[in-house]
């Protein structure tokens, strides 16, 4: 657990229970542009699929560019949007996750380690959902089952990881006592 230090309140000292607690900015307005926007751009496509084939190509290429600028953002980014910020080993991340089993998970200001493994899940799910949309709209793979069933089979997967990511969503929100979906609009967190 010492891995997990940034949970660990500074000093031990907690403000007096009538305080207003210090609010900080943790998201930036290309993260959180970002998530609403690949909320809504995945759901488009998903809805749209065999039925109404250009708005579901055209937003599988605004998918795949979202990602793209999301990978950039990952490297050159600020602090919390950065991979290095919360992209934990896998002994860290399950680490974590026991002590979520246990009703001990530490608090983090940014993504916690399940969240950053989600987030590298998540990503690649969807480049792989784009490679394969873009492959079935090539010559090579026009009509090829394979890439469809690849495609749909990435496009499930990635449902059930957004049923997970909410549901992570909504314990950690409860566990720690804060609104993590405002916190995605509006940018801000209680601070440490």
């Amino acid at each position: 657990m010492a891995a997990i230090g940034e949970a660990a309140q500074a000093g031990g000292v907690k403000p007096p229970a009538t305080a207003t607690p210090k609010v900080v900015q943790v998201w930036d307005p290309f993260v959180r542009v970002f998530h609403w926007s690949l909320v809504g751009l995945f759901a488009l496509a998903f809805v749209t699929g065999d039925e109404i084939e250009g708005v579901h190509v055209a937003a599988g290429y605004a998918v795949a560019g979202l990602v793209g600028l999301r990978v950039l953002w990952g490297v050159v980014g600020s602090r919390h949007a950065r991979f290095g910020d919360f992209v934990r080993s896998p002994a860290s991340v399950l680490a974590y996750c026991r002590a979520v089993a246990a009703g001990k998970a530490p608090r983090f200001l940014g993504h916690n380690p399940a969240g950053g493994a989600m987030i590298v899940a998540l990503l690649t799910m969807l480049a792989g959902i784009s490679a394969t949309g873009f492959m079935m709209t090539t010559d090579s793979f026009w009509g090829s089952e394979w890439v469809e069933d690849l495609h749909a089979a990435l496009v499930y997967a990635t449902l059930g990881l957004i049923g997970l990511h909410v549901s992570g969503v909504v314990l950690s929100g409860l566990a720690h006592r804060e609104n993590l979906v405002k916190a995605m609009i509006t940018g801000r967190k209680r601070a440490l």
